[in-house]
């Protein structure tokens, strides 16, 4: 059939095509070098634990920074991401307005994301990094009228929470065509604001900076625990006044495992399109491409033409497990291929990578960011797949707790919030799969029924994961 993936032939696992293209395929910096003394500890080599340590060079320069990484930089979701810089809040913006700082607050983080983007692209041209960013913006499409519905409520909740009209913009069916030709398309919703990078480049240039402004960066160095001024790891103890841990996924043989949980996310990419393949799907903006299915997957026509495009695929491993191989089973390559063959249907997509790697997610799907001042303990987790944005936000955040300032960033909803611990195995592993089953069988009956509204499976699925806004 017409765009099936090639049944052998393409590369599957290990790393992404990203960090493969970067060239970033083994850790090139070296260990630990034994037991060590510095002034603020990063256990994390992804990009909350490279932003954090950038703004703590730039602002506290006088104060020594060394970051730790298992593997290499870039290893976890930061090289393996769809590559959105997006304003996308990790997590439920209604959660956060019932808390402490209400409303107002979380309109302040949703300000501060948009605000980051803007930040991100100002420290690439700072630091001289090409990742590819282009701000083509973000078109959620929706090919069933109960998606287009909503894409409305999405809309009515942006504005709610701050977006201008002109951040948030509907699009009828013929508007989204104009932009890229997906088939079956009813409507659309623009978020203008976002923008496409190569994440490993991203991740591996910012590395980069933060040894130029004076950091110390130690890969192949695994942390075993940490505690008040202490961070012990398989290449001996390194000494501290602040320890920041940025494992996110990674994080809970540190942070509890009952307190985040990896939820698996695989992304396969194509062989470059032809162009006059390019020709008949448009996307000549090169918007970050999503839709508004409850199973949704994310999408970018990559700077060398190809596409990129994720989904959950098979979501959680019983137990929390990792799979650091991050190999991709073939039916979900097969799946994610289908939804390409049916968004654009003619084209000849062939496979060329597929990779997995997994986000960290919390119990009410909420990121938080903390500091404990007496203990000299902070951390930044929980971004629940939005996490190249708020990953530069939290890092900045924890630079100015541990500082001590008194920012606007310190003030966040998502400072100190306290999520729910996971429910103990198996009930983790059945609730999981079963609000991603809920999810699939509601998708399925939206399209057969031609509804017009959210099916009540979604409902009933989003309300057990706290995801309903």
């Amino acid at each position: 059939m017409t765009g099936e993936p090639r049944p052998r032939g393409y590369r599957n696992g290990e790393l992404s095509h990203w960090l493969c293209s970067a060239g970033q395929t083994a850790p090139t910096r070296p260990p630990l070098p034994g037991p060590r003394e510095t002034d603020i500890a990063v256990v994390g080599g992804g990009f909350t634990g490279l932003w954090a340590a950038y703004a703590l060079r730039r602002r506290a320069p006088e104060r020594s920074v060394t970051v730790l990484e298992a593997e290499h930089v870039g290893f976890g979701a930061s090289g393996r991401n769809g590559g959105w810089l997006s304003h996308l809040v990790p997590g439920n913006r209604a959660r956060y307005a019932a808390g402490p700082g209400g409303h107002a607050a979380t309109t302040r983080l949703q300000a501060a994301l948009v605000a980051a983007i803007d930040e991100v692209l100002a420290a690439c041209a700072r630091e001289g990094i090409d990742a590819g960013q282009h701000r083509g913006g973000q078109l959620t499409v929706a090919t069933t009228r109960a998606g287009l519905h909503r894409l409305r409520a999405d809309r009515a909740a942006d504005l709610r929470f701050g977006l201008r009209p002109d951040e948030s913009e509907l699009l009828d069916a013929g508007a989204v065509r104009d932009r890229i030709e997906v088939t079956g398309a009813v409507g659309g919703l623009v978020h203008p604001m976002v923008v496409r990078v190569d994440p490993a480049k991203l991740v591996t240039g910012l590395a980069a900076a933060v040894e130029r402004l004076g950091g110390v960066i130690h890969e192949r160095t695994r942390v075993l625990a940490v505690g008040s001024g202490r961070v012990w790891t398989d290449r001996g103890e390194l000494t501290a006044g602040s320890v920041l841990v940025c494992t996110e996924g990674y994080g809970g043989p540190l942070l509890g495992r009952r307190s985040i949980i990896p939820i698996n996310s695989s992304m396969i990419v194509t062989e470059p399109l032809a162009p006059a393949d390019w020709a008949r799907i448009g996307w000549v903006g090169r918007e970050c491409l999503n839709d508004a299915a409850h199973t949704f997957v994310y999408a970018q026509r990559t700077a060398d033409d190809r596409i990129a495009i994720g989904g959950r695929g098979r979501p959680y491993r019983f137990g929390s497990g990792i799979g650091a191989r991050g190999t991709t089973h073939p039916r979900t390559v097969a799946e994610l291929t289908a939804r390409l063959r049916t968004f654009f249907p003619g084209v000849p997509f062939e496979v060329a990578h597929a990779w997995s790697g997994v986000l960290g997610v919390t119990r009410d799907w909420c990121a938080t960011v903390r500091y404990d001042a007496d203990r000299g303990l902070g951390v930044a987790t929980g971004y629940a797949g939005h996490g190249v944005t708020a990953a530069h936000l939290a890092g900045s955040t924890l630079a100015d707790l541990v500082l001590g300032r008194e920012s606007e960033l310190v003030g966040l909803p998502w400072v100190d919030h306290r999520s729910p611990r996971w429910e103990p195995e198996p009930a983790r592993w059945l609730g999981v799969h079963g609000m991603y089953r809920l999810f699939r069988l509601a998708d399925a009956w939206e399209e057969r029924r031609g509804a017009e509204h959210t099916s009540l499976l979604a409902r009933i699925g989003g309300k057990l994961a706290g995801l309903s806004e």
